[in-house]
């Protein structure tokens, strides 16, 4: 198992994609989230729309979603292709539709839906699902309180084949460590972080100066991405800060981490 970090900035980046993340076994391609930098975060790596056989969906901010209709019909107009599976909680699926359907809607000769485009996998709750060899849990977690209104991301927890230890991609989150977040650092072997970089705190992403706060023997499994410009600009200072504050350190754009291995840059 391998997972290709194609993006590692927010959703304001410029230098260095939005997060997006291709898992790789099997031969298959499973795609984490798809911003609308997809295309060039693709490109720059070397894969497009052939190379995903299926794609997970987080949550249904455009920066994890905002290349789904450039997905959906790459993948519909290309006759060699099957269509994609999504992987969504099945909460979202209606929501997704609404979000990108209008555009999608749009086709000659029939009435699209949602499975027009991909064939819809709906996770259910506490329902392990399957993709090329690896079970997933969705891990839920609170990233926006709006009004009254809980806006969860889901985030995968995950094993390689034929191997206990678990990996955890948060996605975005917000810093709550006296919730189940805690249990679910502890349950993994390597946990790859929503983390913001700016001077003040949006309450809705784990600041820098939180993450440093955890306990040490969950730092040291830490890796952090979703970051800021900043951190592309002063990279060493930054990297260095995190490894000094007892963190793994932050995701280069383009690394590679192996289940073998652990994890490789392109420097």
């Amino acid at each position: 198992m391998e997972i290709k970090f194609i993006g590692t900035g927010s959703a304001f980046c410029h230098k260095n994609f939005q997060s997006n993340m291709v898992i790789e076994n099997q031969g298959k391609n499973f795609l984490v989230d798809c911003g609308t930098d997809i295309r060039r975060s693709l490109m720059k790596n070397e894969l497009t729309e052939v190379d995903i056989n299926a794609v997970f969906i987080s949550h249904l901010h455009s920066d994890h979603i905002g290349g789904m209709e450039w997905l959906a019909f790459t993948t519909f107009f290309n006759p060699t292709l099957v269509r994609p599976k999504l992987y969504i909680e099945q909460s979202l699926i209606q929501d997704l539709w609404r979000a990108i359907g209008p555009g999608l809607e749009s086709l000659q000769g029939q009435v699209a839906t949602l499975d027009t485009y991909f064939e819809v996998m709906p996770i259910q709750v506490n329902k392990k699902f399957e993709f090329a060899g690896i079970e997933y849990d969705a891990v839920q977690a609170v990233h926006v309180s709006s009004g009254y209104k809980v806006v969860d991301s889901y985030g995968l927890m995950f094993n390689d084949v034929g191997c206990t230890d678990r990996f955890y991609i948060t996605t975005d989150c917000q810093f709550a460590p006296e919730t189940s977040m805690m249990a679910y650092y502890r349950e993994a072997k390597v946990v790859f972080h929503d983390c913001e970089t700016t001077p003040f705190k949006s309450g809705v992403h784990p600041n820098f100066d939180d993450i440093i706060s955890l306990p040490e023997d969950v730092k040291e499994k830490m890796f952090l991405y979703h970051y800021h410009d900043n951190v592309v600009e002063e990279w060493d200072e930054w990297n260095g800060k995190a490894k000094n504050n007892g963190l793994g350190g932050f995701i280069k754009e383009g690394a590679i981490f192996s289940s073998t291995y652990g994890m490789q840059c392109n420097d």
